[in-house]
């Protein structure tokens, strides 16, 4: 039974790599690290695709160490979309956190499902990694005479291939090519939603927006958000934000219309650090404010 035998070291270092990946991303004096990059490659490229195949694949028989590894390679392209779209009909929609934490628990649990199913087996029947056995088994399929020629061509052709994919891919990624420089900045109603929006207030009465900021400057930026009725600052409204490259603020802002009246302009205003009296980008609402009753 699972119970009575040790955990695959396999199955351990996936556990481990997907913590030490929440780790790097989550904590700030690590997020800046060019480590995050590359587990973020791992955790996304190949970590689902292995726990899913040691899932399905639990017996030695089953697959060699090579097919395991394409396959899993293969899952893990085929998984990642798959979990995006579903990310994207939530409420929580395509970004950081969320897509970090559907990855994870999708990984943890094809581990816990391939424990499971492993430990259904014969011990000695079941699938695990001894990375000695590994190294000899690589090497005997390259470098042993019963093979022909062209079979030892072929592994290691595959065996680089895989090799100069990942290292391609790394360098793509931990080095990219500088694209538009640009900030994204958004308003969400109720719900943290698109549309919704407080429109109809009493005077006195406190407004709450979600007011989201995305530096893609290709630098540190520091912002600052000022919120204005009929071009009259809102003091209580004005946020002072710093971002790094790729970074990413949401946070309700709460302001309370001071004036009366119909058809007002309430404005979002976002400045950069190098222009304080032009706003970098602007959203405004219309809304209509009565007098307390």
């Amino acid at each position: 039974m699972a119970g009575n035998r040790q955990l695959s070291m396999d199955l351990l270092l996936v556990a481990g790599f997907v913590f030490i990946t929440n780790i790097f991303i989550l904590v700030p004096v690590l997020s800046d690290s060019f480590l995050r990059t590359y587990l973020g490659i791992i955790i996304v490229l190949f970590l689902p695709g292995y726990a899913l195949t040691g899932a399905i694949f639990p017996a030695k028989k089953d697959l060699d160490g090579i097919e395991r590894a394409a396959i899993s390679f293969g899952l893990s392209i085929s998984i990642a979309p798959l979990l995006g779209l579903g990310l994207n009909y939530s409420s929580w929609g395509i970004r950081e956190i969320p897509l970090l934490t559907e990855f994870s628990i999708f990984t943890l649990l094809m581990c816990a499902i391939a424990y499971y199913r492993r430990g259904l087996l014969p011990e000695t029947e079941a699938f695990g990694v001894s990375f000695k056995r590994c190294y000899l088994s690589m090497k005997a399929r390259i470098l042993e005479k019963t093979e022909s020629k062209t079979d030892k061509v072929i592994a290691v052709i595959l065996v680089l291939s895989i090799l100069a994919s990942m290292g391609s891919l790394a360098y793509i990624i931990g080095n990219p090519k500088e694209g538009e420089h640009f900030t994204e900045f958004y308003i969400l109603g109720n719900n943290s939603k698109i549309g919704d929006y407080p429109t109809e207030f009493v005077q006195g009465e406190k407004g709450t927006v979600t007011v989201g900021i995305i530096n893609h400057e290709y630098r540190p930026m520091d912002y600052t958000i000022d919120v204005r009725l009929e071009n009259r600052s809102l003091p209580e409204s004005k946020k002072q934000i710093s971002l790094g490259n790729n970074m990413s603020w949401e946070q309700p802002v709460n302001f309370t219309p001071p004036l009366e009246g119909k058809n007002m302009k309430l404005e979002f205003l976002l400045f950069n650090e190098t222009e304080k009296t032009i706003p970098y980008r602007n959203l405004h609402l219309w809304i209509n404010v009565t007098e307390e009753a």
